[in-house]
């Protein structure tokens, strides 16, 4: 009889456990209009349903304040933390901006969720919630991904890797940036070929957005889809996210061609009104090439490495300049003159061979579309011998 009672009191004990078990959410954040918010957020919501009480676990705190936060950034090995705060305080933010809200609610068992639970409370902890940002391998969103993927031991990564949409870093990074111009701009030009790789569902995930669209197509062991409910927390007041849309390099050399003609019309009849604009370009570009190269040889922005668009910006460029003050002088320059310029208009040749040769090209003909035409027409209007600065 005692026995019997102490197996009832066991079984009702598990039975109160199970049932306090924490449900487990995606908080997906949709994307702001400050630059750092163009990607959108995401978070892990644990909620218990005893108290109703729901904790958001955010992998993208970081303190500005910190030493050598400024060059850390700069190098590319930012500390990002993971904060564990009260869902409705981590919320206000996004309310405020009028920022979209969703949350997809995991079928998650008793014990894989509370596993979760628990595995988010201890990275929490001041000694370890910190980690080493990479804005596309190891992120706010790709944190949330490999905590779910750990609890259901590999399942979210064996469905996800397999799969692709055939985007790229380059694709996402500058259709999430393109309301800003300049971020794209930045995206565009400094980012290397290793950013034109096709990539896996798994990979995209580094986009939240993706990653909810990712977790809406995965199934459990049993069969069952991972998303439970999806719940609307806060409205999206803000412009929609970008679509996606293919770069007519066409329009870029239809652009560039008429630009050259141009120049090459009017260094005939005011050489020095194309002088002008040609030591803007040239400053320009020298100082696209630097950035390029520190990046390059200075940093762990791995993604933006041997860059061919140095090819076509490069701090050569920078050799014209001199050459540049003496034609608004109305003299000649020297000979080294013109052999820098042809040189700065041939690189471009390499970086074209480049993207037809290479098996896994960088996807920059729009590039050399468009800055191709105007070194050639700067060449041929001051490079050659018989050119003359005229007035």
């Amino acid at each position: 009889m005692q026995l019997a009672l102490l197996l009832l009191l066991v079984l009702a004990l598990l039975a109160g456990v199970a049932a306090a078990a924490p449900r487990i959410g995606v908080a997906t954040m949709q994307p702001g209009e400050i630059f750092w918010e163009r990607f959108g957020h995401n978070a892990l919501v644990v909620l218990d349903p005893a108290t109703g009480e729901a904790i958001s676990y955010n992998y993208g705190f970081f303190d500005p304040t910190e030493p050598d936060f400024v060059g850390r950034f700069v190098r590319g090995e930012p500390r990002y933390r993971l904060a564990a705060l009260p869902f409705e305080q981590d919320m206000a933010i996004y309310r405020d901006e009028g920022r979209g809200v969703d949350i997809q609610w995991l079928a998650l068992d008793a014990t894989t969720a509370q596993a979760l639970a628990d595995a988010l409370a201890f990275n929490a902890r001041p000694e370890n919630a910190h980690y080493r940002y990479d804005y596309f391998l190891d992120n706010c969103s790709t944190r949330v991904r490999d905590a779910i993927d750990n609890a259901l031991g590999g399942a979210l990564r064996r469905q996800m890797a397999g799969r692709s949409q055939g985007s790229t870093y380059r694709s996402e990074a500058t259709r999430l940036a393109s309301p800003a111009p300049l971020m794209w701009l930045g995206f565009d030009l400094g980012l290397g070929p290793s950013a034109d790789v096709p990539l896996s569902r798994w990979a995209e995930a580094f986009v939240p957005m993706r990653l909810a669209d990712a977790l809406r197509d995965t199934r459990l062991p049993d069969g069952r889809p991972l998303v439970l409910e999806e719940q609307q927390i806060l409205p999206h007041r803000l412009a929609p996210e970008p679509m996606g849309a293919p770069t007519r390099w066409l329009l870029w050399a239809l652009a560039g061609v008429t630009v050259a003609i141009a120049l090459a019309a009017l260094g005939r009849r005011s050489p020095r009104a194309v002088a002008g604009f040609a030591a803007v370009f040239w400053l320009a570009c020298g100082v696209a090439g630097a950035l390029m190269l520190f990046i390059w040889l200075g940093t762990e922005h791995r993604f933006g490495w041997a860059n061919r668009n140095l090819l076509l910006a490069n701090p050569l460029c920078w050799l014209l300049l001199p050459g540049a003050v003496t034609l608004l002088r109305g003299r000649v320059p020297r000979a080294w003159f013109r052999v820098t310029l042809w040189a700065v208009a041939a690189l471009p040749v390499a970086a074209l061979f480049g993207y037809w040769l290479s098996v896994l090209p960088q996807r920059h003909l729009h590039w050399i579309a468009l800055l191709w035409p105007l070194h050639l027409a700067l060449a041929w209007t001051f490079g050659r011998r018989s050119a003359r600065p005229g007035l």
